[in-house]
């Protein structure tokens, strides 16, 4: 199960709004067939697994990171095939929440004579599952916050001067993240600050998420990178219902209106809105209002930090807002998932606490 759930987080990024699914075929002890989510959900993993297996996936053991599917879509159930191939045992390490799903693809296995064992590999399997998982239960997509600064928190000097706080391997890890969400998203205030482009580059890796803007106005000159590769690279606008972004689809930008909450656009609405879309796991890079906004409304579920060893002062730009916290019992709260030395720079990864 352990090489499925490699196998899997292979597609993250790359297979929206699908699940990022690893399979492998056992049989006499001997690994015969393994396969992960197809690039934009297709072919499902089961189906690149048995199709490399052929006859030898008869009497073997199936080992798939989330319930076969069990409905008609665009491909037929796996549960179908995996049936068809006559494979004697699945093992499942996470059930598919999704109504269509949902304990069926597990009732017509057995319904089939075939062994099935669930939760083995679960906590890896819910993890990597996470985006999916929100979308389907809660409508939502997953958000990961990523924030970069100085040991005193400091995002800017006081004239404004940002590049680079951190060191090129933490920018090189930040490109993989990148790579492993569907989309990355920033506010207005960094996209007039600081022009980015926000791809993924030096990796090698061709596929790009789709790049997100949010700001309630829109007050930004269709002349930044963003708007200029629109055409190229998908970039999507959060904003307002009732503003003019005229100039910015007719460069190939896709138009987003949402609900508002005084003069912001409403967090919740706007991660529903992507999760409509199809989006399952975002990578927001700020800015300070952006990050405040989203942990204020409780949707961050992963935070990374990176902290450089360098300190700026108080006349620096704060990694965020104001949050209007005015006692500790009501600032969000995580729990440590990692910490570890990345170049000169150190990354610690938190995450939401459950219940």
């Amino acid at each position: 199960m352990a090489l499925a759930l490699m196998l899997g987080r292979r597609g993250l990024g790359r297979v929206w709004p699908n699940p990022a699914v690893g399979c492998v075929i056992v049989k006499n002890g001997q690994i015969v067939a393994r396969g992960g989510t197809g690039l934009g959900g297709r072919p499902h993993a089961e189906v690149v697994a048995l199709t490399q297996a052929g006859k030898a996936a008869q009497g073997a053991t199936v080992y798939v990171t989330l319930e076969p599917c069990a409905h008609h879509g665009k491909t037929p159930p796996c549960t179908d095939a995996l049936i068809a191939a006559k494979v004697a045992r699945v093992v499942i390490a996470a059930d598919d929440p999704d109504e269509r799903v949902n304990g069926r693809g597990i009732a017509m296995l057995r319904n089939a004579g075939i062994t099935v064992d669930c939760g083995v590999g679960q906590e890896g399997a819910l993890r990597d599952h996470a985006g999916f998982l929100s979308r389907i239960t809660q409508r939502r997509t997953f958000v990961t916050l990523k924030l970069a600064g100085t040991l005193d928190g400091r995002i800017a000097t006081a004239t404004g001067e940002s590049q680079w706080i951190t060191g090129p391997d933490a920018r090189r890890m930040v490109h993989m993240m990148r790579a492993t969400h569907d989309a990355v998203m920033v506010g207005a205030g960094t996209v007039r600050a600081d022009d980015p482009s926000l791809t993924v580059r030096g990796l090698g890796i061709a596929h790009q998420p789709v790049r997100v803007v949010v700001s309630r106005a829109m007050k930004i000159p269709a002349s930044n990178q963003l708007a200029t590769t629109a055409a190229e690279t998908p970039v999507w606008l959060c904003h307002g219902a009732d503003v003019d972004v005229a100039d910015w689809t007719a460069m190939g930008a896709v138009s987003l209106p949402c609900a508002t909450v005084g003069n912001q656009v409403d967090p919740l609405a706007m991660m529903t809105a992507l999760a409509d879309k199809g989006i399952t796991r975002v990578f927001c890079e700020g800015g300070g209002m952006l990050a405040a906004s989203l942990l204020n409304a409780g949707l961050v579920e992963q935070l990374v930090m990176f902290s450089a060893g360098a300190a700026i002062g108080a006349e620096g730009t704060p990694m965020l807002a104001a949050m209007g916290v005015d006692q500790l019992a009501g600032a969000p709260r995580f729990v440590l998932d990692s910490v570890k030395p990345i170049g000169n720079d150190i990354c610690h990864v938190w995450t939401k606490p459950r219940g």
